[in-house]
């Protein structure tokens, strides 16, 4: 249907922050609320339309409208700024002044904006908000346990450096300091990011609704907790429909992807694999692993007894030991990029390697795919904490002294989940989690009624 001839019960205006992993979850939210008769003008920085959005085959970009502002750096983006805090200051300043000229110019359309949904890393959206009288919703792209962390550290309430060994917050299990994020537990580290992080609740008191990508049965007690003082929602997994409840025809992948994929190869070389006999490894789009690290990995990979798919990013390929993709060519298949969501879907592949960011942690789950988390930084080991001791879809690869991963450890996490006793139960507690996942978001779920909430409070308003 043509987009002039919808009507619409509300507009939302959507602003992720920048990247690949921020955009793609407000993107699938932006396909909820526009399934939902909710007209949806997604808003990006020009750097990021130029590089990313033109010419996508994105399906939901017919429907979904899509505007820029500045964050100052129109020509090269981030990579262009001096530093994550330079980036930062510019993109508050110049891009408050582009959104509100934008919603300026939306006021006048007949179709003015009734929300502004934005991502928790950038807080200056509510202040613009406001001066429009709109309502203002902050969405979280990290897990509400991390949310609960974070939140602790920004009040005083979690005092760092840490000096416990027995870390104890509301609505989650008892924590060691390597269980929280990187810049908690390595105070100091990433200054800049840790900024980011904390900066995320500077005032989200202020915010009329707080939604997060996640559901509720995934962390029923911490978000039991939190909407004690914030008007909390899950909406998620925000991952595509095709994968879940398949209610949206056609979402079969988020829309915007970085990297070319070799997706071809990878399909037809996993069609020629038996079920669940496959390893896939992938660290995402960002993550740079050392090349003692990538060595380790490689030989425990070719230690072990199954095939393995593994991604390698283009600018990491110089620390692939030498010769090991002709070493290992009967048994492994080394790509530059692939669909992450079509590999993990595919029933060759029989537990996924990663650094548990939150994206790829929500695939997995959704897809019933046992992990072996490998955690690097941010966010990650609070991932593999709960992956391994609370949801049990996982083991936890154990680095040593140096903090490096070893062979024979690679070598043994993929047996344990592949070929082990434990590995049974790790699957059956993968396929319990998909389920739930998909009951979520599905008619009547969890975070598909608090979606309808949402939109039925935009409505009344």
């Amino acid at each position: 249907m043509a987009k002039e001839q919808r009507v619409y019960k509300a507009h939302c205006l959507v602003l992720p922050y920048p990247s690949q992993g921020h955009i793609n979850p407000l993107l699938q939210f932006s396909k909820l609320l526009d399934h939902k008769q909710v007209k949806v003008t997604l808003v990006t920085t020009r750097f990021i339309y130029n590089t990313m959005y033109r010419g996508s085959s994105c399906t939901a970009l017919d429907t979904i409208s899509v505007e820029t502002i500045s964050d100052g750096y129109d020509e090269g983006g981030r990579a262009q700024a001096e530093s994550i805090q330079v980036y930062l200051e510019s993109f508050w300043k110049v891009g408050s002044q582009t959104l509100a000229e934008l919603l300026e110019k939306l006021s006048g359309s007949g179709c003015p904006v009734d929300c502004l949904v934005y991502d928790a890393f950038m807080p200056w959206p509510l202040d613009v908000a406001r001066k429009f009288g709109i309502v203002g919703a902050v969405f979280f792209t990290q897990s509400c346990a991390v949310d609960n962390i974070y939140y602790h550290v920004n009040k005083g309430l979690l005092k760092l450096p840490l000096t416990d060994s027995e870390i104890l917050l509301p609505g989650m299990p008892p924590l060691e300091p390597l269980d929280l994020p990187s810049f908690v537990y390595d105070f100091g580290s990433y200054p800049a990011v840790f900024e980011v992080v904390i900066g995320q609740f500077s005032n989200v008191d202020k915010a009329d609704w707080v939604l997060c990508n996640t559901f509720y049965e995934l962390e029923e007690q911490v978000v039991d907790w939190m909407p004690k003082f914030w008007p909390l929602r899950t909406i998620g997994p925000t991952v595509p429909s095709n994968y879940l409840d398949k209610r949206l025809a056609d979402d079969k992948d988020y829309g915007v992807n970085l990297f070319k994929s070799n997706n071809d190869a990878c399909m037809q070389w996993l069609n020629e694999h038996l079920k669940n006999s496959v390893a896939y490894i992938s660290f995402g789009s960002a993550a740079r692993l050392g090349f003692e690290q990538m060595e380790e990995l490689a030989w425990g990979l070719r230690r072990s007894k199954s095939k393995f798919l593994w991604v390698v990013r283009e600018s990491e390929a110089a620390k692939v030991p030498k010769g090991f993709i002709e070493e290992t060519v009967e048994k492994g298949l080394v790509v530059s990029w692939c669909s992450q969501l079509e590999v993990l879907a595919h029933e060759a592949v029989g537990c996924f390697i990663t650094h548990c960011g939150w994206n790829s942690t929500l695939e997995a789950l959704s897809l019933g795919v046992p992990l072996v988390a490998m955690p690097q930084w941010t966010d990650q080991s609070t991932n593999a904490k709960y992956i391994r001791d609370v949801w049990k879809i996982g083991v936890k690869a154990q680095p040593d002294e140096k903090g490096i991963v070893r062979q024979q450890e690679v070598e043994h996490c993929i047996s344990e989940i592949m070929e082990g006793e434990r590995g049974k139960e790790i699957q059956k507690n993968a396929m319990k989690w998909k389920e739930l996942a998909r009951n979520a978001v599905d008619e009547g779920g969890s975070s598909d009624k608090n979606i309808d909430e949402f939109i039925a409070k935009l409505v009344k308003r």
